[in-house]
């Protein structure tokens, strides 16, 4: 009894509608005003030690093994725990999870192709065809054509640059290559592109090849840290400062200013948290071991204490929510091919990770922000105001 009157108080705080819970004994109850359209079901319970060591880890993988079903939509049941002034997700322990993180190059590797070396076929089936993993760019508003949002991101990270053919650009982190490949054909660019990712870099090597980009473009399977004394006209990194940890934030940026040109120009493009810093227990765990989501004035005291300036910051938080929304439906789409060869509790896994990500943007807790910084006095190479990021 004690552990239900735990639940009770919990669950009749946590969220500012009304939600039904029925438990492990079957009995169910109501809390809040009006008639609910969304349900938890306990099939166990989870034991409150549990609960109260780290939230985020004990419900998401009683989740993940069907100890917990969800009647309705789950990123909205998220949404509503993190509009709850009063909700568990509002807890320190939520929120400001610090693992103790190993960030050498041989862990790095480790933890970047534990992710994003599934499987090409994988990733393939709800991204978009142009198999950019980061948040799009939606220019026509709530629109659902993903393909063509990512292009318009991609277009804008490089117009933010002021880009003058035949200079040179430095990929952190380049993914598939979509970006770097899109620098070299519609820019005149020079590029190269870093990535730990075996299944990434042969993809973008194959797109080179084939592309007979060979003169134009490179990528190497490498650490970012170790390219040597080079420097490029151009940086871009998109979702990359999310990986490096916070000990390694400052060397992070310390290297972009390293391999940036005098007077030279950057976007940085990542999750950040308004808020400040924080990790995610089940995040950290499940889907992006040692991964770090920065504050946004600690990105600015690392960008500044290592010499560069800040031209602009960008937010663009709604833009992630409506691209995890369409990667989660796509992914719905694919669940008779997922489930057979990755598994129910992966497949349990990946669903709340896309919609659990898609509420936390929704929410506010986390954003993603564009930084413009260049190696030099703000603003000296790029035009006095910020009409020529939007084409005018």
């Amino acid at each position: 009894m004690l552990e239900k009157s735990f639940y009770k108080k919990m669950l009749s705080k946590s969220f500012p509608f009304p939600i039904k819970v029925t438990y492990w004994d079957g009995k169910g109850e109501v809390y809040g005003n009006g008639s609910p359209h969304l349900e938890i079901i306990f099939h166990e319970k989870i034991p409150v030690s549990e609960i109260t060591r780290n939230a985020s880890l004990a419900l998401g993988e009683a989740y993940m093994d069907k100890k917990i079903e969800i009647k309705g939509s789950l990123q909205e049941l998220i949404f509503g725990a993190y509009e709850s002034a009063d909700s568990f997700m509002r807890s320190s322990k939520f929120r400001k999870f610090m693992p103790h993180q190993k960030h050498t190059e041989e862990q790095s590797e480790k933890d970047v192709q534990s992710h994003y070396d599934i499987g090409n076929d994988f990733y393939r089936l709800w991204l978009d065809p142009t198999m950019t993993y980061s948040c799009a760019y939606f220019t026509a508003g709530n629109e659902d054509n993903l393909e063509k949002a990512q292009i318009d991101k991609i277009k804008h990270i490089l117009d933010k640059l002021n880009p003058e053919k035949g200079k040179s650009l430095l990929d952190i982190g380049c993914g598939w290559g979509t970006l770097m490949l899109q620098a070299a054909k519609e820019y005149g660019l020079k590029v190269t592109g870093v990535t730990l990712s075996e299944e990434q870099y042969k993809f973008v090597q194959k797109k080179i090849y084939d592309e007979n980009l060979q003169d134009q473009a490179e990528v190497k399977l490498e650490d970012y840290r170790e390219l040597g004394n080079q420097q490029w006209d151009y940086i871009t990194s998109v979702g990359m400062f999310e990986h490096v940890g916070k000990e390694n934030l400052g060397q992070y940026f310390e290297d972009v200013a390293k391999y940036l040109k005098k007077d030279g120009v950057a976007l940085i493009h990542g999750i950040t948290r308004q808020q400040g810093g924080a990790s995610n227990a089940w995040i950290d765990r499940y889907i992006f071991p040692g991964g770090y989501i920065p504050g946004l004035a600690e990105n600015v005291q690392h960008i500044v204490e290592n010499g560069l300036q800040i031209d602009d910051l960008e937010m663009l938080r709604r833009h992630y929510q409506r691209t995890l929304e369409i990667w989660d439906h796509n992914f719905k789409q694919h669940l008779d091919v997922i489930k057979p060869k990755m598994g129910e509790r992966f497949t349990r896994m990946w669903d709340l990770y896309l919609q659990a990500c898609a509420a936390s943007f929704e929410s506010g807790n986390i954003d993603v922000v564009q930084y413009l910084i260049t190696k030099g006095p703000s603003g000296k190479n790029l035009p006095i105001t910020r009409d020529y990021m939007l084409g005018k």
